[in-house]
């Protein structure tokens, strides 16, 4: 079974989620609990057979995305994890403009 396994980066973005939350409510808890739904999330993805998410090569070979509520999970398959690389608002989610 695979498991999830967090880069610095989205660490830190979970951290200022919870911080974000808990002074936008002025209840801490409310935003640790809220990020700790986050975590459960990337804990099933982790777990599901095969690939789950939208492509997304805007971002880089093999990057994935997947909708939490208002927050995008940004990923990657490896063989026996995936890497969250980010986690982000929807708004601030803006795929490469391309070519036509």
């Amino acid at each position: 079974m695979r498991r999830y396994r967090l880069t610095r980066v989205a660490g830190r973005a979970l951290e200022d989620i919870a911080n974000y939350i808990g002074e936008r409510t002025g209840d801490l808890e409310r935003g640790a609990v809220f990020v700790a739904k986050l975590r459960a999330q990337c804990e099933k993805l982790a777990m599901l057979p095969g690939a789950i998410g939208r492509p997304r090569p805007d971002l880089g070979p093999g990057v994935r995305s997947f909708v939490h509520e208002n927050y995008v999970i940004v990923f990657r398959y490896e063989t026996d994890t995936i890497d969250i690389l980010n986690v982000v608002h929807v708004r601030r989610d803006r795929p490469a403009t391309r070519e036509k």
